[in-house]
């Protein structure tokens, strides 16, 4: 049975909301909204009025971790001060989940690449998590969605090495690439595992660059905005975002395609797929 993944072309907060509620699943117990903070000097990431009516709703706590490079975010002082220039923590609790160690070791009995994962302790605190995605590309990943989020997203900043360096956090920029985007599929699949289910995905496609908003010097979007989608499925919901991509009549969106096909963006989707944690198949309901 192919997912359901919602979409509508206006780009609100209250159609965040709707989008969300249109899932059917009603997040309970203590919620975790993971998001991307933003690094200093970025100009692209999606900002917490966009987010905080669906925060809001299911009284979530905004989470985040640590990066494994050099920036606004790679220790705990300097991760907070950027969460408070950027608005979160005026109008969120948040929450760096490896502010302390030690880290929470998840396992991946069935990974391709990988067969644990590091994640911030702290996320043993959440029954639920509300995945909220800027779809956008990426330099290394080719694009950044859902399973993006759930990997490298959820990861401590060890956990990020190790993810990127394939087992190996030495091997950070040197690891065979598709064992990279495989790795992030793997340690995707530990997340929605240790939930056992207790997650909705929201994908925003605004402000499109080729960068990810872990970039401090970005190239700003290449095309126009799409749209908002939300999905039960982290598989079916990136492989949406792709398609209307690759549907789009923008012509912003070769430069995109480019830097997806470039780092064999797909891949991460086909891993994830045969995990058998999501499906590429699904039905857009377009509202």
């Amino acid at each position: 049975m192919a997912a359901k993944v919602y979409f509508t072309r206006e780009i609100t907060p209250q159609k965040v909301l709707e989008l969300y509620r249109m899932t059917g699943r009603e997040l309970t117990g203590r919620v975790a909204v993971k998001l991307h903070s933003g690094e200093e000097g970025n100009q692209n990431f999606l900002r917490p009025e966009l987010w905080k009516p669906v925060i809001d709703c299911v009284g979530g706590t905004v989470v985040e971790c640590n990066t494994a490079y050099e920036g606004s975010r790679n220790t705990t002082e300097k991760h907070l001060e950027t969460l408070k220039k950027h608005g979160w923590s005026k109008y969120f609790t948040v929450d760096l989940l490896d502010a302390e160690g030690p880290d929470l070791e998840l396992p991946i009995p069935k990974g391709r690449c990988i067969r644990k994962n590091f994640v911030g302790k702290n996320l043993a605190n959440y029954d639920s998590m509300l995945v909220l995605s800027h779809f956008k590309g990426h330099p290394m990943g080719g694009y950044g969605g859902a399973i993006k989020q759930l990997s490298i997203g959820v990861a401590s900043s060890y956990g990020k090495a190790y993810i990127h360096g394939v087992g190996d956090p030495d091997a950070f920029w040197t690891s065979d690439h598709d064992s990279f985007l495989e790795s992030m599929a793997d340690a995707a699949m530990s997340v929605v595992e240790y939930f056992k289910g207790n997650l909705v995905y929201v994908n925003v496609m605004k402000n499109m660059s080729v960068d990810c908003d872990c970039c401090a010097v970005a190239e700003d979007p290449c095309m126009k905005d799409i749209g908002i989608l939300a999905s039960l499925d982290p598989v079916a919901i990136d492989q949406a975002c792709l398609d209307l991509v690759y549907r789009s009549e923008d012509p912003g969106r070769d430069h995109l395609i480019e830097r997806i096909e470039s780092q064999n963006g797909v891949h991460t989707i086909e891993a994830a797929s045969a995990l058998g944690y999501g499906s590429r198949e699904y039905e857009l309901v377009e509202v």
